[in-house]
């Protein structure tokens, strides 16, 4: 049986639990087979479009090559979310995503969704029993403490991590939402500090990293900085989780464990700081760079 399929599902409920957060329940007929590896599981949203509706989108092994070679206005355009609750003897699932101005399809279809309508999800099956690579949150057997530091798009991965993990686990979250009211969205956990607060009329990322500069110092551990191999985000892909060959967790301890998530040159200036500035191990620190400002991702 697969390990990853394509679920058609359809809305159930929709919910605004803050401002800029929008819960979507769907419901499908095979959702009862849909897995859910933990944490940060990435999945793929399918939508709909005027040109190009969820029948045109390929759905066999191949399908990212067969997407590719479709004519651009033939293309279901699909863009990446978290797993936020799945119930399977209910055949639901939860998705929430960021409700903003309309910049394209997703945040489109995000604005004028009503209960009916349908998407295709690409996701993990109930037959995912070993490594799934869509699963970003890699952090060492033992480790002191953990950074979870990102924007509003990493905050439903933050929140599914913070719930899951035990509650003697340590740290810090920092985190940037459009809204201060935004601040309501993360599930509390005893042993995390939040650090959260809303842009405003600021400078996107001003919150983000100078935040984590003023916890940085108390997170880690006395060491020299290590340099860095600066990556074109104009050119290649920020994204780096350090795995060993079989997937798991590239150290067996660390005093500190940073998962980075967000928009792409508020990442690499935040990845920057810790192994340059403070010594942080490349190997304890995994960054995504979510998106890119001005550019549309799939």
């Amino acid at each position: 049986m697969p390990e990853m399929e394509f679920f058609r599902v359809a809305v159930t409920r929709i919910v605004d639990l803050t401002p800029s957060f929008r819960r979507f329940t769907f419901t499908g007929e095979q959702l009862h087979r849909y897995g859910d590896p933990g944490f940060d599981q990435r999945i793929k949203v399918v939508f709909p479009a005027p040109t190009a509706g969820l029948e045109a989108m390929p759905t066999g092994d191949d399908w990212y090559a067969r997407w590719r070679e479709l004519p651009e206005d033939g293309r279901p355009p699909f863009r990446t979310y978290t797993t936020r609750a799945v119930r399977r003897d209910a055949r639901e699932i939860d998705v929430d995503m960021v409700a903003h101005e309309v910049s394209g399809p997703a945040s489109a279809w995000i604005q004028t969704a009503q209960v009916g309508d349908e998407l295709l999800v690409f996701a993990p099956t109930v037959d995912c029993t070993g490594v799934s690579y869509g699963v970003d949150f890699v952090p060492p057997a033992q480790v002191e403490q953990v950074l979870l530091a990102g924007d509003e798009t990493a905050a439903p991965a933050i929140a599914v991590i913070l719930e899951q993990l035990p509650a003697t686990a340590q740290g810090v979250v920092v985190l940037e939402v459009p809204d201060e009211r935004d601040a309501a969205y993360l599930p509390e956990h005893p042993g995390f500090r939040v650090h959260v607060a809303g842009r405003g009329s600021r400078e996107r990322h001003e919150h983000l990293v100078q935040t984590v500069k003023d916890v940085a110092p108390v997170l880690c551990a006395p060491g020299r900085g290590s340099e860095v191999e600066e990556i074109d985000i104009d050119a290649d892909i920020l994204w780096e989780v350090p795995r060993t060959g079989k997937g798991g967790a590239a150290l067996r301890s660390a005093p500190l464990y940073a998962w980075l998530a967000g928009e792409s040159a508020g990442i690499k200036s935040l990845r920057r700081h810790l192994v340059s500035e403070h010594g942080v191990d490349r190997r304890a620190v995994a960054f995504m760079g979510y998106w890119r400002l001005g550019r549309a991702e799939t």
